[in-house]
């Protein structure tokens, strides 16, 4: 049976010794009857990119890089990391090594913290392309929201009136800083996702046009998230097809991704959220800001019910995903109703890990001893605001536990909303409970959520010694 390897080159500049690396490892591996693909990680992007076939036969890894890549895919595999110049002298010799190395992962164990890991590699691994590539940009986006809608939070704590020089100084980072920065971050990294490097720029220029409002015919609108999005999608296929369809000398293929396709992909972009793209969504942002502010205590209720629902229907997945960054996105208006629709969509993406937890303490005869122990650990998620925190039981039992979890946060998103609970940080958990306003009933709406939902979670479910009877039947 032939050896079968994949192998990942990269280099800082990824010009040269990149493909230098591939072909030697190409090269050594003929000679030695060996089967490898090897994936390039140049200035061009990804190239002769590893599937997951692939990396599912290959019996060994080898990483010849000297800049970061990610390893979460090759878990399980015996993996050798080395610089690409050990690959370009010895490739020989590395691959021997590989096959002798230790399998990657396999000190993380069967704990549930892997478990609650796997699931959101899984849910992640099914999603669309289109997903993924919004989600990379969502998750370098978040860390500039949380710090931003702390630091204005903190600016109105020292002084109501934003006065002092302490509490413009906060607000000069949160808002001028922090804000104006995550939708261009936004679009830019979901740019690179398609595109990969050459369409950073124009995905950054892309979302950065977009929340400046220098759309033609209309210079005070602004296209926010929404744009973003767009923007990013753009930025990203118009490079991915730039690269496509233009060729040019090998002596040249370097200009390609630091000159010829920024410099078309950024004018392509920026031309048309100026002249064709920004003002109808401006519009569609201006339109989703008046429905806000109209809304009434009724509505709210109601809004509050679909979000929080919409949380713990899938847990991470896209449903919840949609509702999380329809309150993210809204967060950079500084509303109040803004602040109350993030508020009720962390509360109610609590509950679900609170109600598991909840639910293995109150009876524990319905649980198996490790989902007793589990229970411990979803507790911790839980008040950290991580949702995915019941995936494993949710997993276990999908037809009991989901509408359980499902019922209990819309409870907490409705409850939240009527309170009218404020919330500028989008994340956090306990940790930002100090900015909220009207903590108390905040903390009661979800735990009145978690109850609801761990009380329904112990009704369905049969004791352990019924399920077991039940299966061996």
């Amino acid at each position: 049976m032939t050896t079968k390897l994949v192998a990942v080159t990269a280099c800082p500049t990824g010009i040269a010794h990149t493909y230098m690396a591939q072909e030697s490892l190409l090269r050594a591996a003929e000679k030695m009857g060996v089967e490898i693909k090897v994936e390039t990680q140049g200035a061009s992007g990804v190239e002769q990119a590893l599937t997951e076939e692939d990396i599912r036969a290959a019996d060994a890894v080898i990483i010849a890089a000297d800049k970061a890549v990610d390893l979460d895919r090759f878990h399980g595999k015996r993996l050798l990391q080395t610089s690409v110049t050990s690959a370009i002298k010895a490739p020989q010799q590395l691959i021997e090594d590989a096959l002798k190395q230790p399998v990657c992962g396999a000190e993380r164990g069967s704990d549930y913290l892997s478990q609650v890991a796997e699931g959101k590699a899984q849910k992640k691994a099914s999603m669309p392309a289109g997903y993924r590539h919004l989600m990379n940009g969502v998750s370098h986006m978040l860390p500039l929201v949380v710090a931003g809608g702390i630091f204005i939070a903190l600016s109105f704590a020292v002084d109501i009136d934003n006065q002092s020089p302490l509490a413009q100084a906060f607000m000069n980072i949160g808002s001028k800083s922090a804000f104006a920065l995550f939708v261009p971050i936004l679009a830019a990294f979901i740019a690179q996702s398609i595109g990969d490097r050459p369409a950073f720029a124009a995905g950054l220029i892309g979302g950065w046009i977009g929340t400046q409002g220098w759309m033609f015919g209309d210079d005070n609108a602004s296209a926010g998230y929404l744009g973003g999005i767009l923007a990013g999608f753009l930025a990203g296929y118009v490079t991915k097809w730039l690269k496509q369809w233009i060729r040019l000398p090998r002596a040249l293929e370097g200009l390609m991704p630091v000159l010829i396709l920024p410099v078309l992909s950024v004018g392509i972009v920026g031309l048309l959220m100026i002249f064709v793209l920004g003002s109808p969504i401006a519009a569609v942002m201006q339109w989703m800001k008046n429905g806000l502010d109209s809304i009434g205590a009724t509505g709210s209720v109601g809004i509050g019910l679909l979000l929080g629902a919409m949380m713990a229907f899938d847990m991470g997945g896209p449903v919840n995903k949609v509702a999380y960054l329809f309150a993210v996105g809204l967060l950079g208006s500084h509303t109040h109703e803004s602040e109350v629709i993030m508020a009720a969509v962390m509360g109610a993406g609590m509950v679900p890990p609170l109600a598991v937890s909840f639910a293995t303490f109150i009876n524990k005869r319905k649980f198996l001893p490790e989902e007793r122990e589990a229970g411990k650990v979803a507790l911790v998620l839980g008040a950290c605001f991580i949702t995915e925190g019941a995936i494993p039981f949710a997993t276990n039992d999908p037809f009991r536990v989901i509408p359980s979890i499902m019922v209990g946060s819309a409870v907490t998103g409705a409850l939240s909303m009527l309170f009218q609970v404020t919330l500028p940080a989008p994340h956090g958990g306990i940790f930002v409970f100090p900015l909220i306003g009207n903590v108390v009933q905040y903390i009661l709406a979800i735990l009145i959520g978690a109850v609801v939902s761990a009380g329904l979670i112990l009704v369905l479910k049969k004791p352990v010694m019924q399920q077991d009877t039940s299966v061996a039947a």
